[in-house]
């Protein structure tokens, strides 16, 4: 029987399982904790960005919504939860830049 390998617990590791099942991610961005929604995995000039909601910060309208971008190495103490979520439409999941290169998405 051949043994299956588990990819290494990277921080893009955990992205990419966090937008693959939907659910949040808690992270530390500049001092401060954030629950993210991440919704895509993008790389801009050969560095790993992630475009996320952040489910803390106070909306006026669920219409203003949209995601944050934040540079993976930015990010640090980086853990799945197992609280899921329901990704913004497309249009507010644009990525930010016409040369950004996407590489996983909801």
């Amino acid at each position: 029987m051949q043994q299956v390998q588990k990819l290494p617990d990277t921080d893009e590791r955990k992205f990419l399982e966090a937008i693959a099942r939907r659910v949040l991610i808690r992270a530390d961005y500049n001092g401060a904790q954030m629950l993210l929604a991440p919704h895509q995995l993008f790389e801009r000039h050969d560095e790993l960005y992630v475009g996320a909601l952040n489910m803390g910060k106070a909306w006026r309208s669920d219409d203003e919504r949209r995601l944050g971008f934040f540079k993976l190495k930015g990010l640090g103490n980086v853990s799945l939860t197992e609280d899921g979520f329901e990704p913004l439409d497309l249009e507010a999941a644009a990525l930010p830049r016409p040369e950004d290169r996407l590489l996983f998405a909801v």
